[in-house]
């Protein structure tokens, strides 16, 4: 059984819910432990006074039961979220979060979302805000904002733009480092208010060599990016036997017209591109791995002929697949 509950509804029991301070866990008095509600749960939320205007927090949990939260829209700041462990799952507007993809928004307006927590799973989260008067009052940056990495970060009352970038080793070890601060007092706040510029400067740089997250879409709204971002995330689980255009695009929450329009514009590529780019990838690291056999790997990533499978691995890599299984190296 699922429990379906509003932001508010989950604010108020957070509130209500004891709070055990981990043995392991000493806080400062800029510090605060909000607890989990045993009926739902077990694990903590330690929130973080950073800043004015910054806010961070650490979070561990693990619920008895699949939980769904729905946020209605609202006003959002700039937002970086990183999971060492566990997934947040979303059915539209967010891919899922968690594993190799954090999350980063620029502010503006968020649409309604539904995160589910899944039961049993144990998660974490490095969570920051920051609100984006800091970058107007000249506090985080006293230059224009001419990048477009940096302007996709103010939207007003536009919808926010939101990108997932992968989680890389210096992302990893940051959010860690965080984690087991080794100081205490003002010296563990300051510590922790490098650590978040550090995180921002990584972030900005990511989305600005992504030019599928910073190029302006016109006529997608950031929702439908997200929804396209979680149609090529169902791609790349189902290469064997994908589902349809029209498959694809309910599972996605599109129209079969607006998924082909927008996949081309945010990927560069066609849904059937796409997928054949990813398959015959798939295929050169299974068969530079040598466990299978030429026709077991063309079978694996949904090719039933094993010529057509030939062929259009020639053509992407320059070598035909039984060179690849010999140690050969193709054009990459």
């Amino acid at each position: 059984m699922t429990l379906i509950l509003n932001e508010s509804g989950w604010d108020k029991l957070h509130e209500q819910a004891p709070v055990t301070c981990p043995d392991n866990l000493t806080l400062d008095a800029f510090e605060k432990l909000w607890g989990v509600p045993e009926f739902l749960g077990q694990g903590y939320s330690r929130e973080v006074d950073l800043l004015p205007g910054v806010w961070l927090c650490f979070s561990q949990v693990e619920y008895h039961q699949d939980l769904i939260v729905k946020t209605p829209a609202h006003d959002h700041p700039i937002q970086i979220s990183i999971f060492p462990s566990g997934l947040l799952y979303f059915d539209d507007v967010h891919p899922n979060l968690g594993g190799d993809r954090s999350y980063f928004s620029g502010s503006g307006i968020s649409p309604a979302t539904a995160g589910k927590h899944c039961a049993g799973e144990h998660s974490t989260c490095v969570n920051i805000e920051i609100d984006p008067e800091l970058f107007n009052s000249g506090f985080l940056m006293d230059q224009p904002r001419n990048s477009d990495a940096l302007k996709s970060l103010f939207k007003g009352e536009d919808w926010k733009v939101s990108f997932y970038p992968s989680v890389t080793p210096a992302i990893q070890a940051i959010a860690q480092q965080m984690w087991d601060a080794p100081y205490r007092g003002e010296l563990k706040r300051l510590y922790l208010q490098a650590k978040v510029m550090e995180l921002l400067v990584i972030y900005l740089d990511l989305i600005a060599e992504d030019r599928t997250q910073t190029r302006i879409f016109p006529g997608l709204k950031p929702e439908t990016i997200a929804r396209l971002h979680h149609a090529k995330e169902i791609l790349d689980t189902r290469l064997e036997n994908p589902p349809s255009i029209l498959e694809l695009a309910q599972q996605a929450g599109l129209s079969d017209r607006t998924l082909q329009r927008g996949f081309r514009a945010v990927f560069q590529t066609t849904v059937m591109g796409y997928l054949k780019q990813q398959r015959l990838k798939q295929a050169e690291r299974l068969l530079r791995q040598g466990n299978h056999t030429v026709a077991e790997v063309a079978n694996l990533v949904g090719y039933g002929h094993l010529g057509h499978f030939a062929t259009a691995f020639k053509q992407r890599f320059g070598i035909a697949p039984r060179q690849c299984l010999a140690g050969k190296r193709g054009i990459g």
